[in-house]
């Protein structure tokens, strides 16, 4: 699935969905040249990406999430810069053929079916989950291939200077070593507990880290593919069936190593072919200086790899180890040495049996969740509540009790079990008590419908409710003050001239130290520590906050070491590539904008609140 959504969106947005533009309305959200983006379209677009961040996310998306993101710019942005480009692809006069369009979908991995070759059922499969029909995504596919050739003739030329990239590979590259001292909370002395007058001061200054949050009660039922997959038994029987059904999918082709050694005339192959009939080695005949340049190993290849069909046929003609007389195929003249043999086989009932099993089971149980999808949405279409529609339909309602934000309940404890891979919490938490929600789909199958039937609104809680942890509060803050206390004392001694060993051995620490530190990569030492590193200059002193906030690690850098910069290393030619597609973007989106311009293009404000359902007064431009 997601190389269908690869396939439609694209860095910076210009491959978003420009739907079709019909002529001019007199309701736009933007004209762009000739072209005009309907409020439809845009409102098409816009819920079809909302729809698709809720998917990501596990959730849906609320309108004021969506809003604070940007996501009408975005769309915006998209959908402009699309028609843009094709109108530019019009001016041109570029098109690409049936055959072309054709070519790309068929080869997209996405489409694949079981046998690892297109499948059209995948094919319409993939663009019903996605919410396209056929004719629309054919339509999308040749008009991202116009842009993208746009895009290439743009950024083709590009070529990415090496002095930003000697500055990237010295900043990821430096090296920084230190000698340093943990101090944590036990090197400060106990704190002792806090009088009652002080406890209530705390609690008073703190009421709001001790509040109540919002609570709410949630019923859910859950259809899980996998969970019904695993009750489903599947007789002997019925695999051998299906097993025979699909035989040809456990079947594999003859394999073959071929080397090939190509002539310039087919006199020169008969004559190379004549000497090594005559005794000539073939691996001796490939080292010749006149012949080395000409060979090319194939690889291990079945007879469909081999493009040139003469060629194909001969290389499988041929036994193991033998070289072929000359051979005229479309490219010229070759001759062929077999290296290697596999045989073509068929994996056994009894080596895919657990899988097929599997499988089985799993379409079975796909069938028993739309099954049940269908009756539950019947049900709720009725109006019928999750409760209702467990009695009547005898499926098993669980209840949350009461559950924050964080998916705690109110002793503290997470809530056990929750249906993983999707957010049911926060899209329980943006829904209300009544309202009607969409079921979440489950990543591996099935779905979780859901009511928030009670919500417990957030309270201050009293002190005696929380003493405990208000007690627990106030003596780590008081052990972050003494750390804190003691990390400056510490410091202020190496500043004027103490080493690290004294300092250490006056406090009863331990002096440790590290080297080939860099800012990203390795885990030996806490992040906050390595910033703070890499902040500090060479024989000076620092401190930073270690693993929790009653830890601190003072250090001195004693070692910067910068490597020499290889221009012509593999990894500075990926970096140079990283560049330059880095340049290319800034290029194209340059290059957008001056057409936008170019072209013209007027943007109706109030055209998209009323397409998002939104006040024009609360536009977020």
């Amino acid at each position: 699935m997601a190389a269908v959504v690869g396939f439609l969106i694209i860095s910076f947005g210009i491959w978003g969905i420009g739907d079709i533009f019909r002529g001019f309305g007199v309701s736009t959200v933007a004209k762009v040249g000739h072209s005009e983006i309907s409020i439809e379209q845009f409102r098409i677009r816009y819920n079809e990406e909302m729809q698709q961040l809720g998917r990501q996310m596990g959730r849906p998306l609320s309108p004021d999430q969506a809003q604070a993101i940007g996501l009408e710019q975005q769309v915006l942005g998209q959908m402009v810069a699309a028609a843009a480009l094709d109108e530019r692809a019009r001016q041109l006069r570029l098109g690409i053929s049936n055959d072309e369009v054709a070519k790309q979908i068929t080869a997209d991995p996405a489409f694949r079916g079981f046998n690892g070759q297109f499948d059209m059922s995948t094919y319409l499969q993939r663009l019903r989950e996605v919410g396209y029909t056929q004719q629309r995504f054919e339509f999308e596919q040749r008009l991202t291939t116009l842009r993208r050739q746009i895009a290439a003739a743009i950024g083709s030329a590009l070529v990415a200077p090496k002095v930003p990239a000697e500055a990237l590979s010295r900043f990821r590259d430096e090296e920084r070593s230190i000698e340093y001292i943990a101090l944590d909370g036990s090197k400060v002395g106990d704190v002792p507990a806090p009088t009652p007058e002080q406890l209530a001061a705390y609690f008073d200054e703190h009421k709001v880290a001790f509040r109540a949050p919002e609570y709410r009660k949630i019923l859910l039922i859950t259809a899980s593919q996998p969970e019904i997959a695993s009750t489903i038994e599947v007789s002997d029987e019925e695999a051998q069936r299906v097993y025979q059904d699909r035989v040809k999918l456990y079947q594999t082709s003859e394999r073959r190593h071929v080397m090939q050694i190509s002539f310039a005339s087919a006199d020169d192959a008969k004559h190379a072919s004549e000497r090594v009939a005559a005794g000539l080695a073939f691996d001796d005949l490939a080292k010749e200086p006149e012949i080395a340049d000409r060979l090319v190993d194939l690889g291990t290849v079945t007879k469909a790899d081999i493009i040139d069909p003469a060629v194909a046929n001969a290389a499988f003609d041929l036994a193991d180890g033998a070289v072929s007389g000359p051979v005229t195929g479309r490219f010229g003249t070759v001759i062929l040495r077999v290296v290697n043999i596999e045989p073509a086989s068929t994996k056994s009932f009894a080596e895919v049996e657990s899988e097929l099993k599997r499988d089985i089971a799993s379409d079975r149980a796909k069938a028993e969740v739309n099954e049940i999808r269908d009756k539950i949405d019947e049900e709720l279409g009725g109006g019928a509540s999750i409760e209702e529609i467990g009695k009547k339909l005898n499926l098993k309602v669980r209840t949350i009790e009461a559950v924050d934000r964080s998916g705690r309940t109110p002793a503290g404890e997470p809530v056990a079990d929750l249906p993983a891979g999707v957010d049911l919490i926060n899209s329980a938490f943006n829904t209300e008590v009544g309202n009607e929600n969409d079921a979440l789909s489950l990543p591996a199958g099935g779905y979780v419908w859901y009511d928030v039937i009670n919500i417990m609104p957030s309270r201050e809680r009293t002190l005696d409710e929380v003493k405990d942890r208000v007690e627990a509060r106030f003596r780590e803050d008081e052990l972050i003050k003494r750390v804190n206390a003691k990390t400056e004392d510490i410091l202020g001694k190496l500043k004027s001239g103490a080493s690290l060993t004294e300092v250490a051995a006056a406090e009863g620490l331990m002096v440790e130290t590290k080297s080939g530190l860099k800012r990203q990569g390795g885990a030996q030492l806490p992040p906050r520590v390595i910033s703070e590193v890499f902040r500090t200059a060479k024989d000076a002193v620092g401190s930073a906050e270690g693993q929790s906030p009653t830890d601190r690690v003072i250090f001195r850098v004693t070692e910067v070491n910068v490597p020499a910069f290889d221009a012509n290393s593999a990894t500075t030619a990926r970096l140079l590539d990283q560049l330059k597609a880095s340049y290319g973007d800034d290029v194209l989106s340059q290059y957008v904008a001056r057409l936008e311009n170019d072209i013209g293009t007027d943007i109706n404000r109030s055209a998209i609140a009323q397409a998002v359902g939104r006040a024009p007064s609360e536009s977020s431009f």
